[in-house]
């Protein structure tokens, strides 16, 4: 029987795939990169916009672009593997020798698809682990420039703001006193008093409404701009444990195709033989929509 040459193969992908070292992550995944640097213009930008310019500056990495490509080849071998489990309902109990060739096809698939989606999670762990080393960069030049306040540095800040509070009260004085004048409140100077404070206080609502003078939100409360910074590393994190099931489920998903192989080495032996070829139970749909195409019937 010619399918008996495919017995070294089958146990040789149980073997792999039974073990740790079918599930290394490849090396592919070495050579994409992303280097983001922890900028005082980074630090500048207020809130989502520093996230958003992370986020960009993540788009021209070879990393993004690897990503990308990951996600197109899973994708598509994920089509590959639902056709070949198709056509094995559509064959089944028709011709044992198709039926048989099928399912060591679909074996090498699921090893394919494996491969594929082990490569897609090392690229995954490395963007979030890439995101949280650049935000506690920030995070530690956030935390230094605020120790680098010198109480003389201090001091200027707060006169600054009792200058600031001094002007606005004296305008208010001065609206008071023109308004009030007995000489001529209707004056040419009156009117264009009125209409500079209507422009100042257009202006000032216009600075204090600007996106980029907004104070960071989290989940639509304020925050400050080191605690914005926290949370994105706290996001990042959760995500890493996200791709760390994500690793165990790849784990239970060869362990199945490992036992997959050695059935269908086992009833290909006993077909050579000549004995009653015992039926296969047939495996059946990112990586957690896949794992039905990995699960028997």
């Amino acid at each position: 029987m010619t399918l008996f040459k495919k017995l070294p193969a089958l146990v040789l992908t149980a073997s792999l795939l039974g073990s740790a070292g079918g599930l290394l992550a490849p090396v592919a995944a070495e050579a994409a990169t992303w280097t983001p640097r922890a900028s005082e213009k980074l630090i500048k930008l207020p809130g989502d916009h520093l996230r958003r310019a992370v986020e960009n500056d993540f788009r021209k990495s070879t990393l993004a672009a690897a990503i990308s490509e990951a996600d197109e080849k899973v994708d598509y071998k994920k089509s590959t593997l639902q056709d070949l489990k198709q056509a094995l309902q559509r064959n089944a109990g028709s011709d044992e020798e198709i039926e048989v060739d099928l399912e060591y096809q679909l074996i090498g698939e699921k090893q394919a698809y494996l491969s594929l989606a082990r490569e897609r999670q090392a690229l995954k762990r490395k963007k979030a682990e890439t995101r949280i080393r650049l935000y506690e960069r920030l995070l530690a030049k956030m935390n230094r420039s605020q120790k680098a306040l010198s109480p003389q540095k201090a001091l200027l800040v707060e006169q600054q703001k009792q200058a600031q509070a001094r002007f606005q009260g004296s305008l208010g004085k001065i609206d008071t006193e023109l308004m009030q004048s007995s000489i001529t409140t209707q004056s040419k100077y009156a009117t264009e008093y009125a209409n500079n404070m209507a422009a100042i206080e257009n202006l000032v609502a216009a600075i204090n409404n600007h996106p980029m003078n907004q104070a960071p939100t989290v989940d639509g409360v304020e925050v400050t701009q080191e605690d914005f910074v926290r949370n994105m590393i706290t996001r990042n994190q959760a995500e890493l444990a996200l791709v760390d099931q994500e690793d165990m489920v790849l784990g239970y998903m060869a362990k199945l195709v490992s036992l997959d192989a050695l059935a269908l080495a086992e009833n290909i032996s006993v077909a050579d033989s000549g004995a009653d070829v015992v039926a296969v139970d047939e495996p059946r749909n990112s990586i957690t929509s896949t794992v039905d195409l990995f699960i028997s019937n």
